[in-house]
């Protein structure tokens, strides 16, 4: 203890004070930054919940019943040829179930997705990433089936995936598909 009166008595009682007043200031800016994220966290609620997807589109009435009458000649099954020979690149490929999206849109979708993964900020969530792959696989194999590209993207274990997507994008490149743009 200095002794009563001296210079270092009087130093010590004048930086009680001012400890004081910067562990207040440290807590205000916690608490605030706090709130801050709070208010955040609330209005980005608020919008995800103001943006809720349009209804579905009402469904189209039942069509009229058929009338008897002349036949109409039934298109050819897809993958096959109207002589009855099959076309090239059909074999293993996977059954089209609908009508098929135009080739200009699946490369552009690639182009949009390729450019998010190359820009994948360090702190998207593991569950944001895997879903953004997913998409990214899924228009990679649309994309492979139009032009009838052969892969494994499908059966590939997660460990050799990324390489099945760079051999496989490199052989849509070479049956002219444009990818970067």
């Amino acid at each position: 203890m200095p002794p009563p009166g001296s210079v270092s008595e009087q130093a010590g009682a004048s930086l009680l004070p001012l400890g004081g007043a910067a562990a207040l200031f440290v807590v205000a800016a916690i608490l605030l930054a706090l709130v801050i994220r709070l208010l955040i966290r609330m209005i980005r609620s608020s919008s995800a919940v103001a943006e809720e997807p349009p209804p579905p589109p009402p469904r189209p009435a039942p069509s009229p019943p058929r009338v008897a009458g002349p036949a109409t000649p039934r298109p050819a099954a897809a993958g096959h040829h109207p002589a009855g020979r099959r076309s090239p690149g059909t074999g293993a490929q996977r059954a089209v179930t609908g009508p098929r999206r135009p080739l200009q849109v699946v490369a552009a979708d690639l182009r949009r997705l390729t450019g998010e993964l190359s820009m994948v900020p360090g702190g998207l969530s593991a569950e944001r990433r895997r879903d953004l792959l997913a998409a990214y696989d899924d228009v990679l194999m649309e994309a492979a089936d139009l032009l009838q590209v052969p892969h494994r993207l499908r059966t590939e274990p997660p460990a050799t995936r990324e390489l099945e997507r760079l051999r496989l994008l490199s052989q849509l490149e070479a049956a002219g598909l444009v990818v970067s743009g």
